[in-house]
């Protein structure tokens, strides 16, 4: 009677220790009765000794820590739960504790095959950044001996964003160390969302550009234009329209080649990926039509399309040092008030101040000299002699044109001299050039009433004598 107690403990027992690593066996049975077989088996011999019944224990135990023969598909599924739930925890750690000793990841975004725990965990430190929660689409589950399979696709949702990306998995999983572990996974984006790379060498991207060229030779609007992709952009050299579509690319180059141009490159730098390419630099054209070269700043990028190499951005500039710099505003009222500060320099007396107020490269044309003064030595000697009447000046009449950094001050001034009190009048032009942060008299042409000119010419010499 009591081995009969104990016999029915143990049956107890095992039915219990058939739950393993959180999932429980569907068929308890399947581990009691061999259990219970040993047992019966002892029984039947009529052992006496408990020594005997404890090695029959021992045998058991010996058994059960051996993989478990599972049959239910729903229990290998069950263990991509476990591992997307340590993903939700956003530890590294307790995901890479889902693997094996001697795992293999072969994950979707790296290139590295991960084949320790540190490895793992440094992929999914950058991979949980994401906030990644899964989910199996399509799968099918195979089981062996020791070891189940689960490969198909899975969708991924990441939280950060709200992205959704869908990939191919294969989960095999063996049983270590009393529970189900990720022996290989391997994961990898859907294929026909990638685009097979079309070779091109460094060289082969440089002649691209000739492709072009060759299409400008022809003088065929329409042919250069074939050579942009279909929603190709072009940033022209010289019209601020963007043109993105191929009439209004052709529409460009219908004026561009009555130039005839022809180019060459000059510096190239290269960029190559998959499926486009980029060259940037300086190239610069001879015009056929005139033979002025014009250097300017590309950038070309290529992208395969329909078979070809095609191009999809397409910006030229002018070199931009030779560009003058943006225009200085200037109002008609502030262009008539720079007479008054060379006015004010006539009034200092100093001849140095006066031609301060004249630019680098200058003209003067003066009222009482034949002598055109184009430095600023010659105008200050003028002013040498004209300061000693005292000059002060007004404007009668004016006449502006403004432009861009320069502005045009054209009419008829007065002057009274304050050495006799004479008043004259003459005609005159500035011309102001905004220099080195300042306006400055660029031009000034000044020159007697051409009537008192005339009228005092036609007097008897006698008279003007007087």
């Amino acid at each position: 009677f009591q081995k009969m107690k104990f016999f029915n403990a143990i049956l107890s027992f095992a039915a219990m220790a058939s739950t393993t690593n959180g999932f429980v066996v569907q068929n308890r049975n399947a581990v009691a009765k061999p259990f219970a077989s040993a047992v019966t088996k002892v029984m039947s011999n009529d052992i006496a000794s408990s020594t005997s019944l404890n090695m029959g224990i021992r045998s058991f135990f010996k058994r059960s820590k051996a993989s478990p023969k599972v049959e239910d598909v729903a229990e290998i599924r069950a263990l991509f739960g476990l591992w997307n739930d340590a993903l939700a925890t956003g530890d590294s750690r307790l995901v890479a504790a889902r693997y094996a000793k001697n795992a293999v990841l072969l994950p979707t975004v790296s290139d590295t095959p991960r084949t320790d725990k540190s490895s793992i965990m440094d992929y999914f430190d950058s991979f949980l950044l994401k906030k990644p929660q899964g989910v199996i689409l399509d799968g099918k589950i195979r089981i062996g001996d020791g070891w189940a399979q689960d490969a198909g696709i899975y969708e991924f949702t990441m939280g950060v964003n709200g992205q959704k990306v869908k990939a191919r998995y294969t989960y095999v999983y063996v049983f270590e160390d009393g529970a189900w572990k990720i022996a290989h996974h391997h994961s990898s984006v859907m294929p026909e969302g990638i685009d097979i790379a079309t070779p091109i060498t460094k060289e082969g991207v440089q002649n691209l550009f000739y492709l072009w060229n060759d299409a400008l030779a022809t003088g065929d609007s329409s042919l250069v234009a074939s050579r942009y992709a279909n929603e190709g952009v072009l940033l022209p050299t010289v019209s601020d329209v963007p043109r993105t579509d191929f009439a209004s690319i052709k529409d460009y180059f219908d004026l561009f080649l009555t130039k005839k141009p022809q180019g060459e490159i000059l510096e190239s730098n290269v960029m190559i990926g998959t499926n486009w390419c980029q060259d940037a630099g300086i190239y610069e054209f001879t015009l056929g039509a005139t033979g002025d070269k014009v250097k300017a700043r590309y950038s070309f990028i290529y992208k395969q399309e329909d078979g070809q190499w095609k191009i999809a951005h397409h910006h030229s500039s002018v070199m931009p040092e030779s560009i003058p710099p943006a225009g200085q505003p200037i109002t008609v009222s502030e262009a008539q008030g720079l007479f008054s500060l060379w006015n004010d320099a006539l009034a200092t007396l100093d001849p140095d101040t006066v031609a301060k107020r004249y630019s680098k490269n200058p003209c003067l044309l003066p009222t009482v000299s034949d002598q055109p003064r184009t430095e600023y030595d010659t105008i200050k000697d003028y002013f040498v002699n004209f300061l000693q009447k005292k000059p002060q000046g007004k404007i009668l009449e004016s006449y502006v044109t403004l432009g861009t950094n320069w502005c045009m001050d054209d009419g008829i001034y007065e002057f009274t001299m304050g050495a006799t009190g004479d008043v004259v009048k003459a005609r005159y032009s500035f011309v102001y050039v905004f220099e080195d942060g300042e306006w400055k008299i660029a031009h000034h042409h000044s020159s007697q009433m051409p009537e008192e000119v005339v009228a005092i010419a036609s007097l008897p010499k006698e008279t003007v004598l007087q």
